[in-house]
């Protein structure tokens, strides 16, 4: 992926905060950093929103639950300091991402990051959602984003409400609008021994993705405690402590699911 420089840099009209408000406008940011891994291809610059709706077990930064524990930062900064980093983020075709928390919780402002990490820094672009505020997210917004990463929990309802402390039916909404809008997907599923490696749950996700038609690659992502510390911080119990990481068999058998159905599972 190269990098678009000046007239290169194709035009859209402007989105709609600046439309509205003429000036950017403003969200929760709880931090930003380069990463290489899981938040899109190459190295990527990530925007991490502050809020949630979900209460995730494992998550790893509940410290983005509440909008309140973010900067009140405006899109010009964002996009200013991404600036910095566009020659790098090309040499390895990479990109910036929009993460949290969960960015849809903000949806006009991400929506301009998105739009304006596209068309002002040429870069590509991706969302990272649970799907579940999916409704929020405009067509507008989806035509900005080059790839969708979205977090599918489980496929078994009563779970993933014991894991998320929400209902499932949104984000499965929001995947088959993404199917039928013909939006590339990467899926994620973070395997938890005892909670989410059920064969049968890892089936139901796997025939459901698979069916799409939209889902490039799927992320297994194994369980591990690196955040148990934020919890203790924040006085919150860590239901999982004395749960372990999938063994490297546990992974590979999940990943051999996801393949059956025809689909690039890492």
């Amino acid at each position: 992926m190269a990098v678009l420089l000046g007239s290169d840099i194709p035009t859209r009209p402007a989105t709609p905060a600046a439309v509205v408000t003429g000036r950017p406008s403003e969200g929760s940011v709880h931090s930003w950093d380069l990463s290489t891994g899981v938040d899109g291809p190459g190295t990527r610059f990530v925007t991490f929103l502050a809020g949630c709706p979900l209460t995730c077990l494992y998550c790893h930064n509940p410290d983005t639950w509440r909008m309140r524990n973010g900067k009140r930062t405006s899109a010009d900064d964002v996009i200013a300091e991404a600036g910095k980093y566009t020659r790098f983020i090309a040499a390895s075709g990479g990109g910036a991402t929009v993460s949290g928390g969960e960015p849809l919780l903000q949806p006009v402002f991400t929506g301009e990051l998105l739009h304006r990490m596209k068309y002002e820094l040429g870069l590509h672009t991706a969302l990272d959602t649970s799907g579940f505020l999916g409704a929020r997210a405009t067509d507008a917004l989806l035509r900005d984003t080059d790839l969708v990463l979205l977090d599918i929990k489980s496929w078994d309802r009563d779970t993933y409400e014991k894991l998320t402390g929400r209902p499932l039916q949104p984000t499965l909404d929001f995947a088959r609008r993404l199917a039928d809008l013909g939006q590339e997907v990467h899926v994620r599923y973070v395997l938890v021994p005892d909670l989410t490696d059920d064969p049968a749950d890892i089936e139901g996700v796997a025939a459901f993705a698979g069916g799409l038609g939209n889902v490039s690659r799927v992320d297994i992502l194994p369980f591990h405690r690196l955040g148990e510390a934020k919890w203790r911080a924040l006085a919150r119990p860590f239901t999982l402590h004395d749960t372990p990481s999938p063994t490297p068999e546990q992974v590979a058998a999940t990943r051999e699911i996801f393949r059956s159905h025809g689909l690039y599972a890492v």
